[in-house]
């Protein structure tokens, strides 16, 4: 099942003092039972659950205790909820069924993996070139099928990422939206490209930077732009992510990938099938 995540700061350790999670043998929602708590972000509680119907494991996600009346939290669960129940790729996680009481929740399928975050911070080896690369080809797949519904995932991180038998699956559409504009400061901060830390219209190519900045980062275990380098700033506004190849030799036709997906002008950065294709010829 997901690992927890180990990457947990200090306001969100306050939090979870403050506010703790269901602990095991709670009931998250009729017929579903707490077998442990995987991860809270700033919105929501993830839960390793029992199904009594299914007679297996699940996911249960909920909004935080100290969210669960906060009626535009809940409309972002549900909306979630909403467009996993039509979409089906085998690089995104599956949704089983979406609640409303007692609380909004959703259920969804259990990925025996763990998170490409919590793979980069135990592991003393960075990644394969080869693994890479395939990391690459599914995060484009499963973004060009999210695209292709109309649909931006505008949250690509390490943490969104789990890593399963070999295969990656993207989860987290909680602030996923049509092209357009975007809501400035939804996000995670040093993963947003420069239009969407902006509050600018955003269209595929602020996908193709998420890609960029996961695959920087899975290469390198150094995140392209680092969330305290400067204080209430976002640093991908202040200057471009170091060439890759500054921190790990790579084969040059890869490096230009990354780092095109990395250009501060989305213009510039390359679309996802071009990507795909730069990545297809490289295995």
């Amino acid at each position: 099942m997901i690992e927890k995540d180990q990457l947990v700061d200090d306001e969100l350790l306050d939090d979870l003092e403050e506010f703790p999670p269901l602990a095991a043998g709670d009931v998250v929602a009729p017929g579903y039972e707490v077998i442990s708590h995987l991860h809270r972000s700033n919105n929501f509680d993830v839960y390793d659950a029992w199904s009594d119907e299914r007679a297996c494991r699940c996911i249960a996600k909920i909004p935080c205790p100290d969210l669960l009346d906060d009626t535009r939290t809940a409309r972002r669960l549900l909306r979630e909820g909403r467009r996993l129940k039509g979409f089906s790729h085998p690089h995104l996680v599956r949704l089983y069924e979406s609640l409303r009481e007692p609380q909004p929740t959703l259920i969804l399928e259990t990925i025996t993996g763990e998170t490409l975050a919590h793979l980069i911070h135990r592991s003393k080896r960075r990644l394969p070139t080869s693994d890479v690369i395939y990391l690459g080809l599914h995060l484009c797949s499963a973004i060009h099928y999210l695209h292709r519904q109309g649909i931006l995932h505008l949250d690509l991180k390490p943490s969104n990422i789990v890593s399963e038998r070999g295969l990656a699956k993207v989860l987290d559409l909680s602030i996923a939206q049509p092209p357009g504009r975007s809501r400035k400061g939804a996000g995670t901060d040093q993963y947003m490209s420069p239009e969407q830390a902006r509050g600018e219209p955003v269209d595929e190519a602020a996908d193709v930077w998420g890609i960029g900045t996961v695959l920087y980062e899975a290469t390198t275990f150094k995140a392209a732009f680092d969330l305290h380098e400067h204080e209430d700033e976002y640093v991908q506004l202040e200057r471009r992510a170091e060439p890759i190849r500054t921190h790990r030799r790579l084969p040059a036709a890869l490096a230009s990938a990354i780092d095109a997906c990395l250009e501060p002008d989305p213009a510039r950065r390359p679309t996802v099938d071009g990507l795909m294709e730069s990545l297809n010829a490289l295995t």
